[in-house]
């Protein structure tokens, strides 16, 4: 084995991983191309990650340790809403930092419990303040399921329009439109893509969440 080969640890491998992500995107992230940029042969990486899966597995666990790790510079916030908003903002700025950053996360399973002690802190303080472990598990799967969208429609329209400056012409849609939806068509100038709309959407996504927790437990909103 070389001396570069026996460099490579599973830090490593996936630190150069976010950076060809962010270079050429996910399709581009292959086993072959990463043991290319790393100047190794694609056998030695298969001692960290067996697959590309394992690999996206890898990434979404550092990124969820970086979401873990900001928050905890924030601290706890005074409720459930609180500790969910900021996490919502917290995981969109982190895949906004990648390209792909939210498609790398869809499908993917944790690799290291380590990252989950957040959500462990979370469950036993609002659990203790009356809401169901259920209902606590449903809100933080609703809350990332959100983000994940949201970020990928963004990434998504900000790479095509990039690609072509017109795709998104608000001009060119009101003539493709034509008359028979004038509405459609103000919606369209109305719509105030990025901070605004994220947390206009994020504010229904926990008041929904609060609503659900009121139709079960009257008690739970003034005990957190």
């Amino acid at each position: 084995m070389s001396t570069v080969t026996k460099g490579i640890t599973r830090e490593r491998i996936v630190s150069a991983a976010l950076e060809l992500l962010d270079e050429h995107g996910l399709d581009a992230l292959t086993v072959r191309a990463l043991a290319t940029a790393l100047d190794v042969r694609a056998p030695a990486l298969y001692w960290h990650v067996r697959n590309k899966q394992e690999l996206l597995d890898a990434m979404a666990t550092e990124v969820t340790r970086r979401v873990g790790n900001v928050l905890s510079t924030i601290g706890p916030g005074t409720d459930w809403r609180e500790d969910l908003a900021a996490y919502a903002r917290v995981l969109r700025t982190e895949y906004l930092k990648h390209r792909d950053g939210a498609r790398i996360f869809s499908g993917t399973r944790l690799s290291d419990p380590d990252v989950l002690h957040t959500k462990e802190l979370w469950f036993t303080r609002w659990t203790a303040a009356g809401m169901t472990l259920a209902g606590a598990d449903d809100a933080i799967d609703l809350t990332t399921a959100f983000v994940v969208g949201f970020v990928i429609e963004e990434q998504e329209r900000s790479q095509s329009a990039e690609a072509d400056p017109e795709r998104y012409s608000l001009a060119g849609r009101d003539a493709w439109l034509g008359e028979g939806f004038l509405l459609v068509g103000e919606a369209g100038h109305a719509r105030d893509d990025g901070d605004g709309r994220f947390e206009r959407q994020l504010g229904i996504v926990l008041d929904g969440v609060g609503t659900r927790l009121n139709d079960r437990d009257p008690a739970v909103e003034r005990r957190t």
